[in-house]
């Protein structure tokens, strides 16, 4: 090999090395871009789960921080509890993806369910303050809440199935704060499903909200387990619909027939009867919206094959008219 040959092979050898260099140089830089926008995105999400931490958390001890005669014991565990359930709420929104919340990249799903739960739990904290501490806000929410329940209170509805639930020599006062208690619960919690209704009839929820995915957005719903989706998704938001709109008639008819087991007058206790109202009237109305929102899911899958089989359909035909 001559010297020419050797010089050229040096030359090539050196380009060779000089490209691997940059390559490796770039490819180092984007690793380290990478690592920094993911630290970035990490630490975005803190003050937002921060915020929704202290939320959940100030929302749990509303009724202890509103109602003065909450004892010494049921404040120490209400403390407890609130810590509990901020320091969940922020796991939950401090990860990337969820874990155990539903429709959390589909607002306002659950803030609307925040909402209506903490107007609930605040509207039943100072109609129980009023009875001891009453102001002119507390007056008009237990006059409010008491137009509501007689309103509601005919028979056969869940008012009047709350109240028939409480035995018959209960004290006139309980059962008229029973009547307010479950009509300004029960008519928020409709508030909140035909707010929710709106949002999915007239202003195409999630849609509106730019691209949904089914998977981060129901994270308890497993794709892989038999069937099809599409069919699976109409079941459960059957079931959840049925179940959100029975319960309300069903419990307190279950409380009822098992009074020998369940004493009813249990809920003169005012943390009681909060939490007892607003279980009674929130659960079921987030059962319902939960079926709504799937069923609402379902159509969108069902008209994307639709437009996806079309298409195909279309290729089809094209390809052999060209043939």
């Amino acid at each position: 090999m001559n010297s020419e040959s050797r010089q050229k092979l040096g030359e090539i050898e050196a380009t060779r090395h000089k490209v691997w260099d940059q390559v490796g140089t770039r490819a180092r830089h984007r690793i380290a871009t990478d690592q920094v926008e993911g630290e970035r995105a990490v630490f975005s999400l803190i003050p937002g789960a921060l915020a929704r931490a202290i939320l959940i958390a100030i929302l749990v001890a509303t009724p202890s921080l509103v109602v003065p005669s909450t004892g010494a014991d049921t404040a120490q565990i209400v403390i407890v509890l609130s810590i509990l359930a901020g320091f969940m709420t922020f796991i939950e929104y401090y990860g990337k993806y969820p874990s155990i919340s539903e429709f959390r990249f589909a607002p306002p799903f659950n803030r609307s369910k925040f909402f209506a739960l903490a107007a609930i739990l605040v509207s039943l904290s100072m109609i129980v303050r009023g009875t001891t501490n009453p102001t002119e806000a507390t007056e008009w929410v237990t006059q409010f809440g008491r137009g509501l329940g007689d309103a509601i209170d005919f028979p056969y509805s869940p008012v009047r199935l709350v109240v028939l639930m409480m035995p018959a020599d209960a004290d006139a006062a309980l059962i008229d704060m029973v009547r307010i208690a479950s009509g300004i619960s029960y008519t928020l919690s409709l508030v909140m499903i035909l707010y929710f209704v709106t949002l999915v009839r007239f202003l195409g929820w999630p849609a509106r909200s730019g691209a949904f995915n089914v998977w981060i957005n129901l994270p308890l719903f497993d794709p892989t387990g038999g069937g099809d989706v599409l069919h699976r998704l109409r079941r459960d938001a059957g079931l959840n619909v049925v179940l959100g709109s029975l319960l309300p008639f069903l419990i307190p008819a279950v409380v009822r027939a098992a009074s020998g087991m369940i004493d009813p007058i249990s809920i003169t206790q005012p943390q009681t009867l909060i939490w007892t109202m607003t279980a009674w009237a929130f659960l079921p109305a987030s059962m319902l919206m939960r079926g709504l929102a799937m069923s609402r899911i379902a159509d969108m899958i069902e008209d994307k094959r639709r437009r996806a089989y079309a298409e195909g359909d279309a290729l089809i035909a094209k390809g052999l008219q060209g043939a």
